[in-house]
Parts: C-alpha cells; sequence; structure tokens
C-alpha cells in the first residue's frame, strides 16, 4: 500500500484498542468476545469512529490482522515473532511419487508461520527438518483445528497405494465357477440391452460396467467373453471419441479451456450440469477406466485413439505440461484441502462443494489406469498420488467413526459418514436423498466397486460401524436393490459368508454394477496370509497359467 488512507469496519462494537510504543501493533477488543491484533511493516495512526478504525493519513507499508484463539501471552507471543514475515506466493509441487510438496515464496524477515489443517498434519514428512509443528498454537475450524507450522517448505507423503487391474489380494479357484457363471450371463445380456440413455454420466457408468466385466475375466482366466466385450466397449466408446454420437457428445469450451457435453452447452441442467463445469471428474473418469481396460486388451484401439483419451484425462487432471496448454492445472482438485470439488462455475452461498469420494478416486484411479496401458509413468505416478490424496482426505472428512472427535458430539453420533461436504458445512443429506435413506449415503461413498476400494475402506472396524448403522435403513419400503448391494459388498469386507448369501438374492443392480461385479467382490475378500491366484499373466499359487 502507498500512502493510502485506511479504514478498518466491523459490524460489532470496538470495546478497546491499545497500541505499542512504536505505533505497529494494535490489540483490539470487540463486544462478540473477540481480541484482534493488528501488525503493520511501519508506523501507523489509528483512531475509532463508530464501528470502524480509521487513519490520520495515508499509510505505505503492509498490514496483517489475526484473532487471537486465546487471549493469553503464549499466543500473544507467537503472533509478534512471526508477525514480520508472510507468504507472497506459493506452489505445490509433486516431486516424485506419493509426494506433495509446498514451496512459498516469504517476505518480510524471520520465519514463515503457516496453519495446517489435520490431513497436512497427518502427511507432514517427520525427516523435514525445515518444518515445526506448534502442537499448541490452534485456530478453530469446520476442518478440524487448524496448528500452527513454521516453514517455508512443506513436504507432505502419503501412504502409497498400489494401482492394479485387478483384485489386490486374489479370488481361490474354487471360487470361479461362480464368477464365470454371473460373467457368461452379464457378458450375453451386453449384446441384447444396449445402451439408451445419453447422459454422460449414466453412459460413463455403462461402458465402465461393461470394462469391469473383462478385468473379472481376465483374473478368472474365462478370456473367451474378452472378444465380445471388447466389441461392445468400441461401439460404444468411438461414437463418443470421433463426434458420431447421436444425441449427445463432447465439445471444447474455448471459454473456459474444457470440454463440455452437446447437452450441456446448450442447458445448464443438463447432465447435472456438466456444461457449466460440474461433476467433470466423475463423467470422465468413468470414461477413462473403460478407455484404459480396451486400450490394454486391443493396443492397436488404443494407439488410434490415444489423442482423444489424453483429452478427457486432461480436462481435470491436466498437470501443467505444455501439450495440454489448453486446459487448467488440476481443474477439481484443490491442493491445499487435499481433495476435489465437484462443483463447477455455479456458485452456492456455502462454497465449493463434494458428495461422493469414491467417484472422485475413480477418476484419478483411471487416470493411473490410462498410464498403465500406455506405459506412461508419469501419469501413473501422478494419478496415483491423487488417488492416495483424495483417500485419506475421504477417510478424514467424510468418513465418522464413533470416537472420532473431529465433528461436534451431536453430528458425529447421528453420522458415519457425510452425505456433501462444503466449504462451509456438512450435509447429512444428499443431492438426490434425504438424511434418512442411509443406504444411498454409504453407496454413493463406495460406487463404483472396484480394486482400489478396498484400499479405499481398508478400516474393517469402521465398514463394520457403517453397515450397522445403515442396515435399519433397509427395512423402509421402496429401497433399491442397487444401494442393497452396495451395503452387503461392505458387509462382505468382515462377513463374506454372510454378504455372499444376501448378493445372491438380489433381483436388481446399480446401472453401474453388476453381479458380476459382486460376486467377484466377495470372492476376492480373503483372511490374513492366505496366497491366492493373481492373474496377471504369471503361473498362479495354483499351478495352472493366467492370462
Amino acid at each position: 500500500m502507498n500512502n493510502t488512507p485506511i479504514s478498518i469496519s466491523t459490524i460489532h462494537a470496538i470495546l478497546s484498542f491499545e497500541t505499542n510504543n512504536s505505533l505497529t501493533k494494535y490489540t483490539i477488543k470487540l463486544n462478540n468476545n473477540q481480541t484482534w491484533v493488528l501488525y503493520s511493516s511501519s508506523r501507523i495512526s489509528l483512531s475509532q469512529n463508530g464501528l470502524s478504525l480509521i487513519t490520520s493519513g495515508g499509510f505505505t507499508g503492509i498490514i496483517r490482522i489475526a484473532v487471537l484463539p486465546d487471549y493469553g501471552p503464549y499466543y500473544q507471543s507467537i503472533l509478534d515473532r512471526f508477525s514480520a514475515c508472510y507468504p507472497a506466493s506459493g506452489d505445490a509441487v509433486f516431486t516424485k511419487p506419493f509426494c506433495l510438496e509446498y514451496n512459498f515464496q516469504k517476505k518480510g524477515w524471520g520465519d514463515l508461520l503457516m496453519l495446517a489443517h489435520p490431513l497436512h498434519l497427518k502427511l507432514l514428512s517427520s525427516d523435514d527438518s525445515d518444518v515445526t509443528v506448534l502442537e499448541d498454537f490452534k485456530f478453530k475450524s469446520i476442518d478440524g483445528d487448524l496448528v500452527g507450522v513454521v516453514g517455508d517448505s512443506w513436504v507432505l507423503k502419503p501412504p502409497s497405494v498400489s494401482v492394479t487391474w485387478h483384485s489386490i489380494k486374489g479370488v481361490r479357484e474354487e471360487s470361479y465357477d461362480e464368477i464365470v457363471s454371473a460373467l457368461s450371463k452379464d457378458v450375453e445380456a451386453l449384446n441384447s440391452t444396449p445402451i439408451t440413455t445419453t447422459s454422460s454420466y449414466f453412459y460413463g457408468k455403462l461402458i465402465a460396467r461393461a470394462a469391469r466385466l473383462a478385468l473379472i475375466a481376465e483374473e478368472v482366466c474365462f478370456l473367451d467373453v474378452i472378444p465380445a466385450i471388447r466389441k461392445f466397449l468400441k461401439d460404444t466408446i468411438e461414437p463418443w471419441l470421433d463426434g458420431t454420437f447421436s444425441g449427445n457428445g463432447f465439445l471444447y469450451d474455448g471459454k473456459w479451456g474444457g470440454i463440455v457435453t452437446k447437452q450441456g452447452s446448450g442447458d445448464s441442467g443438463a447432465d447435472f450440469g456438466f456444461g457449466v463445469f460440474n461433476d467433470h471428474h466423475y463423467h470422465l473418469g468413468y470414461f477413462l477406466y473403460a478407455i484404459a481396460v480396451l486400450a490394454k486388451i486391443d493396443p492397436v484401439w488404443g494407439r488410434k485413439y490415444r489423442p482423444q483419451a489424453y483429452s478427457l484425462m486432461a480436462d481435470f487432471m491436466n498437470l501443467g505440461r505444455r501439450e495440454n496448454s489448453n486446459y487448467p492445472r488440476l481443474r477439481c482438485f484443490d491442493l491445499y484441502k487435499l481433495h476435489s470439488w465437484a462443483g463447477g462455475l455455479t456458485e452456492f452461498a456455502d462454497g465449493r462443494n463434494q458428495e461422493s469420494t469414491s467417484e472422485a478416486v475413480n477418476a484419478y484411479y483411471s487416470a493411473a489406469l490410462m498410464g498403465l496401458a500406455y506405459g506412461d509413468t508419469h501419469l501413473v505416478a501422478i494419478g496415483s498420488t491423487l488417488t492416495a490424496l483424495e483417500i485419506q482426505a475421504a477417510e478424514t472428512w467424510w468418513h465418522i467413526r464413533e470416537e472420532d472427535t473431529l465433528y461436534e458430539k451431536d453430528f458425529t453420533r447421528e453420522n458415519r459418514v457425510v452425505g456433501v461436504l462444503w466449504a462451509n458445512k456438512r450435509d447429512s443429506g444428499l443431492w438426490f436423498a434425504p438424511p434418512e435413506w442411509k443406504e444411498c449415503r454409504l453407496g454413493i461413498q463406495l460406487l463404483p466397486l472396484l480394486p482400489i476400494t478396498e484400499v479405499l475402506f481398508s478400516d474393517v472396524g469402521f465398514a463394520r460401524e457403517l453397515v450397522n448403522w445403515t442396515l435399519p435403513a433397509l427395512s423402509r419400503e421402496g429401497v433399491g436393490e442397487g444401494w442393497k448391494g452396495f451395503v452387503y459388498a461392505l458387509e462382505g469386507i468382515y462377513d463374506k459368508e454372510g454378504a455372499l448369501q444376501k448378493i445372491r438374492n438380489l433381483n436388481g443392480y446399480d446401472d453401474g454394477n453388476s453381479l458380476s461385479n459382486l460376486i467377484w467382490w466377495i470372492h476376492s475378500r480373503t483372511d490374513e496370509g492366505e496366497e491366492l491366484c493373481r492373474g496377471g499373466g504369471k503361473f498362479c499359487w495354483f499351478g495352472h497359467y493366467c492370462h
């Protein structure tokens, strides 16, 4: 600020304000029991005028204002100590797999004090000697306590995740027959029930569902069905990539630098607001999954459509490379919060929002799979890292364990999972269902059911809590069979046989799920220490060759 008149106003009455001898620090008490401290880089003379503090003349320099979490000497001393140094800019860099580095450019003098949310603190590298955590310096926030961190370079290291085509622990050979029987029926139905929806979201779920059948078939060595699945995927994906799909399709929007659908370009409500950039990682994540699988089983096709595939990926996961300069960097992913936001251009009173963490995980997981299909190690690394961060965020803010203290006791007691997480609030309800439809809340944080789901719900104790919280809701009249399937799938993590019997009695499935996928999931739940067939073109533990 250069010789600028200053006026600082508040809706609360100013009870008092005090300054130091050098007129560079003011302590301001308000009638809402808050105390604020103002620091200036040079002398500033303030006087009170009603609800405002104003300067008697112009001011040149930097002003910083902080609330005191607790009006005591410790907080005052911390703020005083670091008041002369401030961040001018910052960058977040993926330096290597499963490593995100924050670099802050600072001005002033001394060390830089910033605030870290609970997930930052969990992931801060313990071997980073350049960072000091001030455990007792805390500010309250909806995301949990924000704790002081001293240092202008942070290294965040989420636990690594293994992005795999097939189940992590494998499937017993004696379970193959049931899975093969379901596969035969599901693959046969692909030809008899063509896709009729033109919605990019529901269409994406259906082609991803078909792609799952191919990978399950690989895992149980039932390769006879692969040609039919490959043909189905080619017939259903190509029209979206070459612009011949009737009723919808993808377009490039130069104004906002991204892909929109034809329906969305003319109707902001179509495709769940895809035309105004809602849910891009959800919709395109399903497309990437199907494309990755097809590129895996048909490399010639994959090479032909590689440019289109990478354009879909870059729309929401552009890594800043020169060839993808038509898209912003990481459209959906928040490099501070460490999770994605699903809201696009629409402004909401409570800020940005995200409902389905599992579909967000699917987006980055699918991008990593596409990297595997194309031999792109950089894409695999970044996709896997974002997958790991999204999982950590889901476990931190969406999954609510009985003993958790992050949220208020009443909210924790009533909820095992957040419905919609907003910047400024937490909703028990969903965009499409009220809070009491607990099976929908569980399902929307679980679908689609994939190998990576085992990592997302690796806490068996929490899975049990969530299922027990949800099961009473299934007695409500009108509960969909598809939602029941997801509840039983999660139940299968700790009660394999009980869940399997329930799944066998289902008479319907979510449009992105299938009996084959549910049966595969349950049979890939194994006891600790078992060595099972993993497929992948190697001799398995049972002695036969899996292609």
